[in-house]
């Protein structure tokens, strides 16, 4: 006897045969027009990232959620994508790189996987700069390549004049089953901004918010939201047996404080919650103006850009002291990427050093070029913190650093089997209670790591009662 249940999800996936072709232009302009139509939409995105959702969540007003099959599994995406609609008229999930692309030949991990995996209908954006009939032959190839995706409609991107439009839909009309849903023109004004690795957040761009404006009315004027509609609600009724509830927890039994501010603020919400869920209370630090660590038990450092305020950083030398000194404590931290730069010596940028924590005997180099972007593999050495010795992580990272004039007695706390770690097979520094490395973990992938860091942080905070006892 099936314990499933049914789920009616009004839902689509934003696809396109390559990246660059204006999936995040057209997603954003989409959620900005459903919800000012009064929708409550739920954002999604495929594979890991943080900088799109952060644009997605302020077009959405909710939380972007992230859906990753190599990190999560396809019954943790399944679950994740069911739990996350429930209560909202519509989810949109945007895709990533082109529609089939994945780490295979057989395009595992591809957004055209994930589409499979949730049943949802694909809407495909095309770049059109220097395409007219040819179009529809690239329309018909994306529909005949894999007869399991469906393949709901077109939105016609970077369109030059009306006779370029006439052509390209006289073609597909012609030759293909597919509608075209929109055409949008082409626009320098609703470029969003590159950063070397991405979008820039959302959060440090005050002054682009107006773009989401834009964005949202070039979708209401060249696209036919009803038509989008009847394609996301055609969308089969999802089966899942698992439970969706999260875990009666009151969530006070240790304080973990995380660094959330303009340099930091790369975090998925499943590690936020997935630490809740373990019993932590969740406290806000500011890298910048908070002069020392409120009451906590431990300390979460995620990703961010901290060398784009290295010199605000460095100026808060109360609060590097007071980290450094609780690291000698032994106070629990873990640290990634952006983190494992802020305990380093020194962000080098341009020739210029900015001083930072000095956990770790070694310095951080900014580069032009990317020094380390895809998904990680890494084997738990002895002495982490924070995993079984021997265990597999599976993550990411995406970096533009490097790890320089690194001291001799340096530990490692993974032996990288994928991706470039901090030195060749190996990533995560660790010292004492603290790890810190260029692996970024989604809660989904590394069941027990919340647990294990709620149960150091109230080792921790049993150690300091112990310690005011005897005074």
């Amino acid at each position: 006897m099936s314990n499933n249940q049914s789920y009616n999800i009004s839902r689509l996936l934003v696809g396109a045969v390559q990246g660059r072709s204006g999936k995040t232009t057209f997603t954003l302009g989409l959620l900005k027009t459903l919800v000012d139509k009064g929708l409550k939409v739920q954002p999604f995105k495929k594979g890991p990232d943080y900088i799109d959702p952060s644009w997605a969540t302020f077009a959405s007003g909710q939380q972007c959620r992230n859906l990753d099959l190599y990190m999560m599994g396809a019954e943790n995406v399944r679950r994740s994508f069911i739990k996350h609609s429930q209560g909202f008229d519509i989810s949109v999930v945007e895709g990533a790189m082109g529609l089939f692309d994945g780490l295979d030949v057989e395009g595992s991990n591809s957004s055209a996987e994930l589409a499979y995996t949730i049943d949802a209908p694909v809407i495909l954006v095309v770049n059109c700069t220097r395409i007219t009939r040819s179009v529809a032959a690239l329309v018909n190839g994306v529909t005949g390549f894999d007869k399991r995706i469906h393949i709901g409609g077109v939105i016609l991107n970077q369109v030059a004049r009306a006779r370029h439009e006439n052509i390209m839909m006289q073609s597909i009309e012609r030759y293909c089953d597919v509608p075209v849903l929109g055409v949008l023109p082409k626009s320098k004004a609703v470029e969003i901004p590159d950063r070397h690795l991405g979008l820039i957040p959302a959060g440090e761009q005050d002054m682009l918010h107006n773009r989401i404006e834009l964005l949202g009315n070039l979708v209401k004027e060249n696209v036919n939201i009803e038509q989008i509609l009847q394609v996301a609600g055609s969308a089969a009724p999802l089966e899942f047996a698992g439970s969706l509830k999260r875990p009666d927890v009151k969530a006070d039994k240790v304080k973990i404080g995380v660094m959330q501010d303009k340099a930091f603020s790369f975090y998925y919400p499943e590690n936020l919650e997935a630490l809740e869920d373990a019993g932590a209370k969740l406290i806000t630090v500011n890298s910048m103006e908070d002069e020392k660590l409120p009451d906590v038990d431990a300390l979460y450092i995620g990703g961010g850009f901290p060398e784009v305020m290295a010199e605000e950083i460095g100026r808060n030398q109360s609060l590097l002291t007071d980290i450094k000194n609780h690291v000698e404590d032994e106070m629990p931290v873990y640290a990634e990427c952006g983190g494992l730069m802020f305990l380093s010596r020194n962000i080098l940028v341009n020739d210029k050093a900015y001083p930072m924590v000095g956990v770790f005997d070694c310095d951080v180099e900014m580069k032009a070029k990317p020094q380390g972007i895809g998904y990680t593999i890494q084997k738990v050495l002895p002495g982490n913190p924070f995993y079984p010795e021997g265990s597999l992580v599976v993550g990411h990272e995406f970096h533009n650093s490097q790890i320089v004039n690194l001291g001799p007695d340096l530990r490692y706390g993974f032996d990288t089997q994928r991706g470039k770690g901090i030195v060749p097979g190996s990533d995560g520094l660790v010292y004492k209670n603290t790890l810190a490395g260029y692996h970024h973990l989604h809660a989904a992938a590394a069941p027990g790591w919340a647990e294990q860091m709620v149960t150091l942080a109230d080792e921790y905070q049993q150690k300091k009662q112990a310690e005011k006892t005897e005074k």
